[in-house]
C-alpha cells in the first residue's frame, strides 16, 4: 500500500473522513455496494487482505479463568481535556447530558440516566505531538484536494480518555478483591460510602475501574448542577439512550478481547482480522481494534504505537432523522461526517450515523442505534 493510501485509510479510521469520502478518494464509485463492502465494518482486513497472515482470525486464549461476572453498568468515562468547561458545555447543549457537578478542575455529567463522564481540565499534548498531527493532517488534506473533496479545518486533539468504570454483578467487595488478586491484577481500592470499586490495569496499562454500580444504586438523585461556561449554542432536543460503541485502539486486540471476556464477560461477535466488536452485556458495544496497520504478512506498516486509546465513541440518540440530525449539527457550525458502516446511502441504510468534533478535538459519533436495533457488524 502506498503512503498516500495509508494516509487516507488512517484519516478514515480516525473519523476525519466519511466512508463516502474515502471511497471517492480511492477513485471508487460510491454506488458500487461490493466495492464499499470490501472495506468491512471499518476494519482493515477486507478485500485482498482477507485470509492473509496479517489478518488471522484465530482468537487469543483467555489469560486466566473467567470470573463469571456480568457488566451491568457504564458507571463513567474519565477524560482529560485542555478546557473542561467548553467540553462540558458542548456535551450539555448538544447531547443534553445533565450536569451533576462543576469545579475549577473538573465537571461530572450524567449520560442520560444510564452512564456518566468525568471531564478534567489541564490536558495539553506535547508540541511535538501537535506538530506531527498537523503535518499529517496537511498531507492528507492536500491529497484530498487533488481528488476533489475538502476536509474540514484542523482541530488539535486536546482530549484524552484515560479510563472507564464499569459496574458488575455479582458484587461482594472482599470476594471481588480476592478474585482480582488471584489473577495477578493488583487492585487499588477506591471506595466512597456505598460506592465500592477497584482500579486495575488492562493489558495495555489502561485504567479499568470495576465497581458495585448498577441502575438501581447509582444516580438516584437528580443532577442539578450548573456550568460556569455559557452554552456554545442552543440545546438540541436529543436524548442519549445507548452506548453504540467505543472505538478502543490497542496494541494487541486479540489479547485485549480475551482479557475483557474473561474478566468482565464481554462477548466477541466475530474476529475480522484487525478488530473484534464485543457486546458489553445490555450496556452497549466496543470495537476493540489494533492501533496500527500491517501488510499481508502481518508486518507493521510504520511504527507500532504502544498503549490503549479511545479513538472515538458513538452514542445512540433519539429522535434520529438523518436529514434533521445533519441540519442540527451544521446549524451549530459542527462537521457532520456520514458513516453508514458500508450499508449504502444514509437515507436507506440500516445503520445511520454522523461523526462530529468536540471543542477539544475529540471525535464524537451520534447514531440511530438503540438496544433494540443493535446488530453485530458485517465483515467481508
Amino acid at each position: 500500500m502506498s503512503e498516500e493510501l495509508d494516509r487516507l485509510f488512517d484519516a478514515f479510521d480516525r473519523g476525519r473522513l466519511s466512508r463516502r469520502q474515502l471511497l471517492k478518494g480511492l477513485g471508487v464509485a460510491v454506488a458500487l455496494a461490493p466495492a464499499a463492502a470490501a472495506f468491512g465494518a471499518q476494519g482493515s482486513c477486507g478485500g485482498a487482505m482477507a485470509g492473509t497472515p496479517g489478518c488471522d482470525t484465530t482468537p487469543a486464549p483467555l489469560p486466566f479463568a473467567s470470573t463469571g461476572w456480568k457488566t451491568v453498568l457504564l458507571d463513567h468515562f474519565s477524560c482529560e481535556v485542555a478546557d473542561h468547561e467548553k467540553e462540558a458545555a458542548y456535551y450539555h447543549a448538544l447531547m443534553n447530558w445533565a450536569v451533576r457537578s462543576d469545579s475549577a478542575t473538573e465537571a461530572v455529567l450524567d449520560i442520560g440516566d444510564w452512564g456518566g463522564i468525568v471531564i478534567r481540565g489541564g490536558f495539553h499534548p506535547t508540541a511535538a505531538a501537535v506538530a506531527a498531527e498537523k503535518a499529517q493532517y496537511e498531507r492528507m488534506s492536500a491529497q484530498a484536494a487533488k481528488r476533489g473533496f475538502k476536509m474540514g479545518p484542523f482541530v488539535p486533539r486536546n482530549a484524552n480518555f484515560t479510563g472507564f468504570c464499569w459496574g458488575i454483578e455479582p458484587w461482594d467487595t472482599q470476594t471481588v478483591e480476592a478474585e482480582l488478586r488471584k489473577r495477578g491484577l493488583n487492585p487499588v481500592a477506591e471506595h466512597h460510602g456505598d460506592f465500592q470499586s477497584f482500579h486495575v490495569k488492562d493489558p495495555d496499562g489502561f485504567d479499568l475501574q470495576i465497581s458495585n454500580g448498577n441502575r438501581s444504586n447509582r444516580r438516584r438523585t437528580p443532577a442539578t448542577g450548573t456550568l460556569k461556561a455559557a452554552a456554545p449554542f442552543a440545546h438540541t432536543d436529543w436524548k442519549t439512550i445507548w452506548l453504540d460503541h467505543i472505538s478502543f485502539e490497542v496494541t494487541d486486540y486479540k489479547k485485549s478481547v480475551a482479557f475483557y471476556q474473561a474478566l468482565l464477560g464481554w462477548k466477541g461477535t466475530g474476529d475480522e482480522g484487525s478488530q473484534n466488536q464485543v457486546q458489553i452485556g445490555d450496556v452497549g458495544d466496543a470495537i476493540i481494534r489494533r492501533n496500527y496497520r500491517v501488510d499481508k504478512m502481518g508486518r507493521p506498516m510504520g511504527p507500532v504505537p504502544h498503549g490503549a486509546r479511545i479513538g472515538h465513541i458513538a452514542f445512540g440518540i433519539t429522535p434520529f432523522d438523518p436529514v434533521k440530525v445533519k441540519a442540527e449539527l451544521e446549524k451549530r457550525g459542527l462537521p457532520a461526517r456520514e458513516d453508514t458502516g458500508a450499508r449504502g446511502p444514509i437515507a436507506t441504510a440500516a445503520y445511520k450515523s454522523y461523526h462530529t468534533t468536540t471543542p477539544n478535538g475529540f471525535d464524537l459519533q451520534v447514531s440511530s442505534t438503540t438496544m433494540e436495533t443493535r446488530e453485530p457488524p458485517t465483515f467481508f
